[in-house]
């Protein structure tokens, strides 16, 4: 039973760089997927605010209070973005 030593101290550095993320590149992509199925779900919500007819708006208001302070920051945010699918599928290399 040969042991690779290097192999072994690559990997429990491996588990130590993934564990505790000094960089916080882990945090920072679930921070941002956070804020975007928020996003999301405000729009489901509250799209007639920016002009999307939303047939359950009447039942999406009894949400309003507790959605309250958010609905200013999420309006700029929806109206500055130029193509949610572009955002979304960009992240992604589809092409050959």
């Amino acid at each position: 039973m040969d042991m690779d030593w290097t192999k072994v101290l690559s990997n429990v550095q491996g588990f130590f760089r993934g564990a505790f993320d000094f960089q916080e590149r882990a945090t920072s992509v679930l921070r941002k997927e956070a804020h975007e199925e928020n996003d999301i779900f405000m729009l489901l919500c509250f799209a007639d605010l920016i002009g999307i007819p939303v047939p359950t708006s009447y039942y999406s208001l009894e949400l309003l209070p507790y959605l309250a302070e958010e609905l200013g920051g999420w309006e700029k945010r929806i109206v500055e973005r130029k193509s949610v699918l572009a955002e979304k599928f960009g992240k992604h290399d589809w092409c050959c």
